[in-house]
């Protein structure tokens, strides 16, 4: 006799159980894709595209803007190149690297809160941060060139900017491997299904069954 899963043991099923039970269902009723052309469809694949209409419809468009912004982008550092001085004297001097500081403290305050609430916007704070630190110590050297201040400048984004900027990316991209591996490998490797290959970001493909837990949490009271 085959089993029946009735309303009572859905309701017994954790809330990610049933996240990987109406995964199941709907790759039941659409047939799989495979990512790419003659490869097998891989059914512990959770596609965001097929989670989400919205991202289906959008993903060209993204792709389109992506590689429109990396020409255009190309093609304007020739001409900044070509064309701008070796000199020039800017205004707002104070103001800009005042209200730069100012975001750069926000955002380690809202890392420090993500962290105290274990959020998991954090990987994206923490990204923020380490891209900020690096845009810091960039200028600070780059302004610096042929002064007195150079000094003072290279021994800040060695000793403090870019060493926290390579402990924020770091630790983004472990919460990001962890969130990957326990949130949405987790249906795979309980079915046997686990691979090695999925250990690593650059190779794991693009899933969705995760989409819910890469927002923050509610805070509770």
């Amino acid at each position: 006799m085959e089993a029946v899963i009735d309303k009572s043991a859905l309701l017994r099923m954790s809330q990610a159980e049933r996240r990987e039970l109406a995964s199941l269902l709907a790759a039941l009723d659409e047939p799989a894709q495979a990512g790419t052309v003659g490869a097998e469809p891989d059914p512990d694949r959770a596609d965001p595209f097929r989670v989400d209409p919205l991202l289906r419809r959008e993903r060209p468009l993204a792709l389109i803007v992506s590689a429109a912004c990396c020409l255009f982008l190309a093609g304007w550092i020739v001409v900044l190149a070509a064309t701008l001085p070796h000199h020039f004297d800017a205004h707002h001097w104070r103001a800009v690297w005042v209200n730069f500081d100012v975001f750069l403290l926000a955002a380690f305050a809202a890392t420090a809160w993500a962290i105290w609430r274990e959020r998991q916007v954090l990987i994206l704070l923490l990204m923020f941060t380490g891209t900020m630190l690096c845009c810091d110590a960039w200028f600070d050297v780059g302004t610096s060139l042929a002064t007195s201040g150079l000094w003072i400048s290279l021994a800040s984004a060695v000793g403090a900017e870019l060493p926290l900027a390579f402990l924020a990316f770091a630790g983004a991209w472990q919460l990001l491997r962890a969130t990957v591996l326990a949130g949405i490998l987790a249906g795979a490797s309980r079915a046997g299904a686990f691979r090695e290959a999925s250990c690593s970001l650059r190779r794991t493909p693009l899933a969705g069954g995760g989409l819910d837990e890469a927002l923050p949490r509610r805070m509770t009271v």
